[in-house]
């Protein structure tokens, strides 16, 4: 695969990502990653697909765990919006009642997105990127009301979220929420819809990527997330978002 960089903004339920691809860039190997991603071409071409599906647009979103694959090339923004939050459960509502892929109104997108056309050309910073992200959220997924995980499935995520060492296994969790072991391995994959484990995985991969964008290196950011080193670490990110950790530049 052809080489491509790109530059990023992290908060607490979204990311934004500006991927600078040359002519060749894409994944020949499908991947899944647990958030919804949001896909504009700023510039050149986009192919998304999966396993029956093959979309040619300007903006194409993606489902959470929802197998794919892309080919582009030219200057892309992508949007991470983690799914069980209130706009990814909204976004979850509206978009995908056809399937995990679907095409979205890129005209409409345009005013928003537009100043992330300049990401490698005019300093722009990580909140500028989340501010770009999170109004296009807001225009795909108008704040109002939208069903939320079980509260005993959101106590359990904001616990592994805190413990990233391994010390939290599925019997703590429950017993912190008065469930069963059972009861919530079954709860927990019906509302988030990944096992208890592959979800403190992924919890550990957006935190090892946050402390790479704060400027740590790729093994203090592995180390940091619990990974037992940056082979680890990076094996793990090009699988799940089908590209190389080292294509990561900070602001």
């Amino acid at each position: 695969m052809v080489a491509g960089r790109a530059k990023l903004g992290m908060a607490q339920g979204v990311s934004v990502w500006v991927l600078e691809a040359p002519a060749g860039f894409g994944d020949s190997h499908v991947h899944a990653h647990h958030a919804i991603q949001i896909t504009v071409s700023l510039s050149g071409a986009l192919m998304l697909a999966d396993a029956t599906t093959i979309l040619r647009a300007p903006a194409i979103a993606v489902a959470a765990d929802a197998p794919h694959r892309f080919e582009a090339d030219g200057l892309l923004a992508f949007i991470f919006v983690e799914p069980e939050s209130r706009a990814g459960r909204a976004l979850g509502r509206m978009l995908f009642a056809d399937g995990p892929l679907t095409t979205i109104d890129a005209e409409a997108l345009a005013p928003v997105v537009a100043p992330l056309a300049a990401t490698f050309g005019a300093g722009l910073t990580a909140e500028d990127l989340l501010a770009a992200g999170r109004a296009a959220v807001e225009l795909l997924a108008p704040a109002g009301p939208a069903p939320m995980p079980d509260p005993r499935v959101r106590r359990v995520i904001e616990q592994a979220a805190v413990r990233m060492d391994g010390s939290l296994d599925a019997a703590a969790a429950a017993a912190g929420v008065h469930l069963s072991s059972s009861r919530l391995r079954h709860l927990f994959v019906e509302q988030t819809g990944l096992a208890f484990k592959t979800y403190q995985l992924w919890l550990r991969l957006v935190r090892a990527i946050d402390v790479y964008a704060q400027g740590k290196s790729l093994t203090e950011a592995a180390h940091a997330a619990g990974f037992s080193d940056s082979a680890h670490f990076s094996r793990t990110f090009k699988r799940t978002f089908g590209l190389p950790a080292t294509t990561l530049e900070r602001l």
